[in-house]
This record gives C-alpha cells, structure tokens and sequence, in this order.
C-alpha cells in the first residue's frame, strides 16, 4: 500500500503522470504547462520527465489548442488540453460545442474525440477579472460533452485517469481554491466509478447537494448545524453530466428536504437542473421546496468582494434553516 498526505494539485500531478506512463498517446497541450508546470504547478516536472512533443507549451490562443487537441483525437491520440484559467475557456467555446461536442456523432462513430478539457474553477484566491469563474453549465448544456468535478486530492487522482482512459470528450473542472489542501490517498486502493455521486456525510433531517469547491463548505456548514441540534446530510455530486441521481434522490427521500449549493449564478445553474428532476421524483416525499444557495447573478466582483458574492457556510445555514421552517 502507497499512502501519503498530499495535495489536490499534487495528486492531479501524479495522476496525469500514472496516464502518461501507462498510455503513449496521452500528450499534454496548454499555455505554460512545459518549462513553468502550469501557474498552479499541476503539470510540475512532466515535460523534463517526458519531453517537449508529450508535454506541449502552446501559444495564448485557446481555439488554436483546442483545434489542434480536435485533429490529434481524430488520429488516435488522447490530448489533455490545460485551460489556464475558466474564464480564458471562451475562445474556445465554439471549437468545444461545435467540434469537440458533436465529431463522433457526426461521423457516425467512426472519429474518436477523447479529450479532457482541464479548467480551474471558481473563486476564493483573491484573483483579478476573468480568472474566477464558474462556467460549468454552459458545458453541461452541451449534448456530446461530459462534464465532471473533483472536490478533494483522492478523487483527483483517480478521476483525471479515468477521464483520459474515456472514450468521450470530458471538461474537467478543478476548484482552484482546494488545489493546496491535502488528504491521504492510497495509490493501490480501488477507485469509484467515474460518473457517480457519492454520500460524504449522514444526516437525517436536510440534504445538502455540492461539488467541487463547495463540498468542503457544505461540510462545514454540516458541522455547525449539529452544534445546534440540527442533522445534515451532505452529498458530492462529482459528476455534473451526466447527473447521477440514485443517490441523490435516495437522500432526498430520506431527509425530506434539499438544499443545493454552487458557486455559479442561481439563475440557470445547475441547482435549476436539480431541483426540477428532484421535485418530479420525489414531490410526495418533500417536505419543503427545493432551495438553492449560488452565486449572485452579476459579474464576478472584484477580490476585495468576493468573500460576499461567494456562498458561504452562514449562507448555507440560513437555507438549511428556511427549509426547516416550512
């Protein structure tokens, strides 16, 4: 058994580095990934280990790396395209909704298009305009396209090589403000499908539904809410598209109430999504309206703002609580 402490960013590093190994035809293509490893130092010492036509610094021009990521997974490679940071990906969204997302389809099966999109994402770093975005829905709108979240350095590891190894395109979304916090993770251990849910912690009286950065928000809330008596149960969705439900519902209709929690704007959110596939499976089992906690629907504000545009665990409270009182 391998385990150690380490980082999510260091995992999605060790990840990346297992797939290389394991597959000649996963290269790395993005903008300072080579000599730098990347501004958050994810793809660190990949290009020294494995050399410059694997690990592929590449101009500042996003559609140019996705075309090129469109032509390589025509020929059979499997390019694992970096986005600096989510709010540079909209150059590239015509190449990723008109190409990426619709090549296999058109072509009737006979094109492969294994790619990951990898895009940091979120706010809670104190960055500049454009560099703290939450574009997920945008990509889980898009039919062809899988979408996914990792929320803690475990997952990390084992999510970004199952993505590679997948057949179908697949945006990558990493919070940016997780990737210094550690866990241990076990090289050796089995891990969970790749597109599924996971319960991460047992309540009774409220659901609690997040990914990416707001898992560990949601699991502070949690804690504070059984100070005062309150039971919440949190789950990690992990996957955006396709949602996985099962256990999702299954809580819900334990608990009898839901809260849904993301940084995105509420307004067309994934919350929307969820609250409508909830409430048609579960509307005799509800006790409360589905509530949503997000982020307000405004431009992301300065650094200096962004402690109050981001949800927080009061906010998350003060939800579970509304739903308590119906």
């Amino acid at each position: 058994m391998s385990t150690s402490p380490v980082t999510l960013g260091k995992a999605l590093n060790m990840g990346l580095r297992k797939a290389m190994e394991d597959d000649a035809k996963v290269l790395l293509m993005g903008e300072d990934i080579g000599k730098l490893g990347g501004v958050f130092r994810v793809t660190d010492g990949l290009q020294k280990d494995f050399g410059e036509d694997r690990v592929i610094d590449t101009p500042l021009a996003e559609s140019g790396i996705l075309g090129t990521a469109v032509g390589l997974a025509m020929r059979g490679f499997r390019p694992v395209v970096e986005i600096q940071f989510d709010g540079f990906v909209y150059p590239a969204y015509d190449q990723i909704v008109c190409q990426v997302a619709k090549l296999h389809a058109r072509s009737r099966g006979r094109l492969p298009m294994s790619i990951v999109i990898r895009i940091p994402f979120g706010g809670g770093i104190g960055a500049v305009e454009h560099h703290s975005e939450s574009p997920e829905a945008y990509f889980a709108h898009t039919a062809g396209l899988k979408v996914v979240a990792c929320s803690n350095p475990v997952d990390a590891y084992w999510m970004i090589q199952q993505a590679i190894a997948h057949p179908d395109p697949i945006v990558f979304f990493e919070p940016k403000r997780r990737y210094w916090e550690k866990a241990e993770l076990d090289t050796e251990a089995t891990p969970e499908p790749l597109f599924a849910s996971r319960l991460v912690r047992e309540g009774s009286q409220v659901t609690v539904l997040a990914y990416g950065p707001m898992v560990k928000t949601a699991l502070q809330a949690a804690s504070a809410a059984e100070e005062e008596g309150i039971s919440v149960e949190v789950l990690d969705l992990r996957t955006i598209s396709p949602l996985d439900m099962g256990p999702v519902l299954a809580s819900v209709r334990r608990t009898g109430r839901c809260v849904v929690v993301h940084e995105a704007p509420s307004n067309l959110g994934l919350g929307a999504e969820l609250s409508a596939r909830i409430t048609e499976a579960c509307f005799y089992e509800l006790e409360a309206p589905v509530l949503r906690v997000g982020g307000y629907d405004t431009p992301y504000p300065p650094s200096k703002l962004e402690e109050d545009y981001l949800p927080d665990l009061d906010r998350v409270l003060e939800a579970v609580d509304r739903s308590l009182a119906f």
